[in-house]
């Protein structure tokens, strides 16, 4: 397909993936692709491409005779940062918040315990890096720089747990540190306690210390449940 027929079912996907997620189509409701082209003005061809990834996503299923269904949410793939991201952007915003919070919380001192065992030095470098570019951004209004910091720390130390299944999750992460960030879920700088655990959680993994790379990490997710109770609760 061409540049400009992506973009075009990219366009229908950022209408219709949102609205199925909102549930503005609820479970059950059958969507005529016929119908839809017409709706977005789009052909068919284009059409059928967007259902495609809204399959692939297990927020519809496609019958011949029948038409595309949306499915239950109990059957969406709630990892894909395309629904998170939706979903963020949504009335579903608090409670997915603290779903994907929890989850962060279950984890990443898990991963962070694992990181002080298995990091290379390469790794342990990064961390450092990463830890020193949020205390560089963590003061002025600078959330969007402090969240790119933020986000890579994050993924270092999912990467580095030698873990695949928690290396997988880097994208799930950054979706909720950026939903916390774009919606608002933030003060307007970050807790200078929180950026000081993120540096405490480097030196802890550099040392190889994994009870105190878990233990810190712990508060770190514990104060990010704590914020939502304050600013989304």
């Amino acid at each position: 397909m061409s540049t400009s027929g992506r973009g075009l079912h990219g366009q229908v996907l950022e209408s219709l993936g949102p609205a199925i997620t909102a549930g503005e189509y609820p479970p059950g409701s059958v969507l005529r692709t016929d119908e839809l082209a017409q709706q977005f003005d789009v052909s068919r061809s284009v059409m059928r491409e967007a259902v495609r990834v809204l399959e692939s996503m297990h927020l519809v299923e496609s019958r011949r005779r029948v038409g595309v269904t949306v499915r239950p949410k109990a059957q969406w793939n709630v990892y894909d940062p395309q629904v998170i991201r939706w979903r963020l952007a949504g009335a579903d915003r608090p409670g997915q918040l603290r779903s994907l919070t929890v989850l962060r919380s279950a984890l990443e001192p898990v991963a962070a315990g694992l990181a002080a065992k298995n990091a290379t030095a390469e790794q342990c470098a990064e961390l450092t890096e990463c830890a020193l570019g949020m205390v560089a951004h963590s003061r002025g209004h600078q959330l969007e720089g402090y969240l790119i910091h933020d986000v890579a720390f994050h993924r270092v130390i999912l990467n580095a747990s030698g873990n695949e299944m928690f290396a997988r999750l880097g994208d799930v992460v950054a979706e909720v540190l950026a939903g916390r960030t774009h919606h608002e879920v933030m003060f307007e700088d970050p807790d200078p306690a929180a950026v000081t655990l993120h540096v405490q959680v480097a030196e802890a993994v550099r040392a190889g210390d994994a009870v105190r790379a878990e233990t810190l990490t712990r508060e770190i997710t514990v104060g990010a449940l704590q914020e939502l109770d304050i600013l989304a609760p």
